[in-house]
């Protein structure tokens, strides 16, 4: 059915659920780096290995991903809950100006929001040293490396995300998109923190006050699946971009939405 994108109404509905989304994704964010870097924790004392630490945390958030891109409140809103993907979708003509901004804004409110209730829970292990509200700060490499790294990671996501949506594999695209943070997590987090997400980078900075090169996780990620989208578009047309939701279902859609004549 078409969205109500184009139309005076704006979704607000579906953007209280993207922040309800990141929220939670930002709770389990700061919960599982507490389980698994707190030195206090029995799993981090039992892990030496940080590379399999890594894995876990990358498992964790993952499976969190895909969890929130196919329940009933992701499949409603789309599961964006990233700024990047938001802007990608609104290139691509898939939502109007102010559909994207409310949902920016719900995104970054979430991701305050959930890293606000992960402190008020976890107390003084949010804050530890080792978790740090689990900030995205670059790497021993340097802030270059950072850059390039978000950038690259952001454009392979967006890149599989249209890839795998606009086919007939659509409904695996959750599960890639999940599959994709998981490794990102295990392989790239020490060179960049791994956020493809500015909401994401403001929850977590605002809950430890770390604001460390904030400007590369505002340009890398947006720039990285703009890029991504500006390829598809060059490589498939227009056309072929079905909708803006992660995982469509048969369910109400607020975007300019042609999935049901691509069916």
């Amino acid at each position: 059915m078409p969205g109500s994108a184009s139309s005076p109404s704006l979704p607000w509905r579906e953007a209280l659920l993207e922040a309800l989304g990141l929220g939670l994704f930002m709770l389990s964010a700061v919960a599982f780096t507490v389980l698994l870097e707190w030195p206090g924790s029995n799993v981090h004392q039992a892990i030496p290995d940080p590379l399999a630490r890594r894995g876990l945390m990358g498992l964790a958030m993952g499976g969190t991903a895909i969890g929130l891109i196919y329940s009933p409140w992701g499949k409603r809103s789309g599961a964006h809950l990233n700024p990047s993907v938001t802007l990608a979708f609104l290139r691509l003509g898939k939502l109007g100006p102010a559909h994207a901004l409310s949902y920016l804004a719900f995104q970054f409110l979430g991701g305050v929001a959930g890293v606000g209730l992960a402190a008020a829970l976890l107390r003084g292990a949010a804050s530890d040293p080792a978790v740090r509200h689990a900030v995205t700060v670059p790497g021993p490499a340097g802030v270059g490396a950072a850059f390039a790294a978000e950038a690259t990671i952001s454009f392979l996501l967006m890149s599989v995300v249209l890839l795998v949506s606009n086919s007939r594999w659509a409904r695996f695209t959750g599960i890639c998109a999940g599959l994709l943070v998981a490794t990102y997590i295990t392989v790239e987090a020490p060179i960049s923190g791994m956020s493809m997400n500015p909401a994401r980078t403001v929850g977590s900075a605002a809950g430890e006050g770390a604001w460390d090169a904030l400007w590369i996780y505002f340009t890398a990620p947006p720039l990285g699946m703009l890029l991504a989208a500006e390829a598809y578009l060059r490589l498939r047309g227009l056309r072929a971009v079905h909708c803006a939701k992660l995982h469509h279902d048969r369910g109400p859609c607020v975007f300019r939405c042609g999935a049901a004549a691509a069916a």
